[in-house]
This record gives structure tokens, C-alpha cells and sequence, in this order.
């Protein structure tokens, strides 16, 4: 009881102290740890940046825009345009496994069910990379468990090469990243009013019509943004490439591990990094624009 006043006095101190800082200058503070993230990441680009128009063995002191040449020559442009279609169809396919479950997720009433939902899908995420490879290579080397299965059901009679090809690559895209095209749709989805869905129940539309005439255009933001996240994230892939694809599938990643770790050419690794990430922002920026298009859209129609 005796020491009342003295934390009273503390508190109020400590409250005027808060009041005499601006909303401004609490913002700035907010966001500090944040900035300086950012930070550290814009100064390694940057660093990235100066290296790709360096020469070998003089990185920072040299001025050639030879790597950006080399990458003009039909080698590296065909492994650039594999890699943004690998992404794409990664991205795509995702997002059509990820509508379902990202609906089923959205309209779940018991919070248990949810929490269930929500950590079956995040498991891939919380598994190693390189353990969830191995895995596939499991699953679709030619006495794998999927090859043993189509023998056993009698639908092939000799395995099919699955691994070190396209499509165990893409196969190994979309699961990886699955869980990044689910939780945005899931948000959009759950944030659908039910109401929409009943008065279009109400004027005759069928389930089906409810999802596809209400439910998809109003979660079409989500989408996107689900899409986008796949795509960025896959386009950069390493470990999924170089052990599902070997060197028979030469995504852009790949080809940057190539040229530092047995050529110790920084330049050019520089150099089809950011072309890589310069490719990556452009298709993301035109994407975003498209979702806030379609959002402002869903907005003025409300």
C-alpha cells in the first residue's frame, strides 16, 4: 500500500512519455526491425548487382556486361524459358489442387477439424526440402513404390521413368509449394459472406453454380495471389531440379550453383541471378496488378 503513489507516479510518467511521441515517429519505430531486414536484403542485392558486371578474378574492381551477353546465347535462353514454364504450370496446377481443399478449409465449422486441415497442409513446409526429395526419389525411381503399384494393378508392364525428366520435377514443384497456393485461397474464401451464397441458392443456382458463379470470382484475388507466391517460390527452386532432374532439367538455379561451385565464376552466376529475380518481380508486379484490379472491382460492386 505504501509504494501506491510511487507507481502511480511511474505509470503516469511513462504514459505522457507515450503521449508526447508522435503516431508518425511510433509508426517509424514499429517498423524499425522491419527496415532494417529490408536493409541487409537490398544491400546484398545490391552487392549481387556489382558482381554481375565484373569480370573473373576481378568481381569488384572490373566493368563488363559479358555475362549479361553470354546469357543471350541459346543455352541459357532455353533454360530460362524452362524455368518460367515449370513455374507456371507449377503455379497452375497448385492452384487447382489448392481450390478443394482451400474451400473444404474455408467452410469447416469445428475449430479442431480446421487445425487438423491447417497442419496436414503446412507439413510440407515443416519437413527438410532435401528429406521431401529423397522422398520422391522414393516414390518414382523405377522400383519405386509407385512404379510397383501401376506393375501390380496390372496398368504397365515395365516402370516409366519418372525421375530426371520434366515431370517428375513438376511433380516435385507442386508438392513443395502446395501449401503457399492453399492458405491465401483459404483466406479469400473465408472471407466470401455466406449470405451471397444463400440468396443465390435461393434465386435456383445449384451448389455447383454457387462455386462457380459466386464463390471463384470473389476468392479470384486470392487465387492470384496464391498463384504468384507458387510461382515465385518455384522459379527459384535448387534442391527440387538438381536431385528430381539432375542435369537433364537445367532450371536457372541449377545453372547458378553450376557456374560458382565447380567454375568459381561469380559474374556470370551474378548475372543469371538477376535476370532470374528481374524476370520473377515483372511476371509477380503484372499479376498484383491484375488481383488489385479484380479487387477494386469486387469493392465497387458491393
Amino acid at each position: 500500500m505504501e509504494n501506491q503513489p510511487l507507481i502511480r507516479s511511474v505509470v503516469t510518467s511513462s504514459q505522457r512519455r507515450a503521449k508526447s511521441i508522435s503516431p508518425t515517429a511510433r509508426a517509424w519505430l514499429f517498423l524499425t526491425p522491419s527496415m532494417l531486414f529490408l536493409a541487409v536484403l537490398i544491400a546484398a542485392s545490391l552487392l549481387v548487382l556489382r558482381m554481375s558486371v565484373g569480370t573473373k578474378g576481378a568481381e569488384w574492381s572490373g566493368f563488363s556486361l559479358a555475362s549479361y551477353a553470354q546469357l543471350a546465347e541459346p543455352y541459357y535462353l532455353k533454360s530460362l524459358l524452362l524455368t518460367l514454364r515449370l513455374a507456371l504450370f507449377s503455379a497452375a496446377i497448385a492452384v487447382v489442387l489448392a481450390i478443394p481443399v482451400a474451400y473444404t478449409m474455408s467452410r469447416l465449422q469445428s475449430p479442431f477439424l480446421r487445425r487438423v486441415f491447417l497442419a496436414a497442409v503446412l507439413l510440407p513446409l515443416l519437413v527438410n526440402l532435401l528429406l521431401q526429395s529423397y522422398g520422391w526419389l522414393v516414390i518414382l525411381g523405377p522400383g519405386g513404390m509407385l512404379n510397383k503399384a501401376l506393375i501390380g494393378l496390372g496398368l504397365i508392364t515395365r516402370p516409366v521413368m519418372l525421375l530426371y525428366n520434366q515431370n517428375g520435377v513438376l511433380m516435385g514443384l507442386v508438392q513443395t509449394a502446395f501449401p503457399l497456393a492453399v492458405l491465401p485461397i483459404a483466406s479469400a474464401m473465408r472471407g466470401v459472406s455466406r449470405s451471397f451464397e444463400e440468396a443465390a441458392a435461393t434465386l435456383g443456382a445449384s451448389r455447383f453454380q454457387v462455386f462457380r458463379q459466386v464463390v471463384l470470382p470473389m476468392s479470384l484475388p486470392g487465387i492470384i495471389t496464391g498463384a504468384t507466391l507458387v510461382f515465385a517460390y518455384n522459379a527459384s527452386s535448387f534442391v527440387v531440379p538438381l536431385l528430381l532432374g539432375g542435369r537433364r532439367v537445367p532450371m536457372l538455379a541449377v545453372m547458378v550453383h553450376d557456374q560458382i561451385a565447380p567454375l568459381m565464376n561469380w559474374p556470370a552466376a551474378s548475372a543469371a541471378g538477376v535476370v532470374l529475380i528481374a524476370t520473377t518481380l515483372a511476371i509477380m508486379t503484372l499479376s498484383e496488378y491484375f488481383a488489385g484490379r479484380r479487387r477494386r472491382l469486387l469493392e465497387a460492386s458491393q
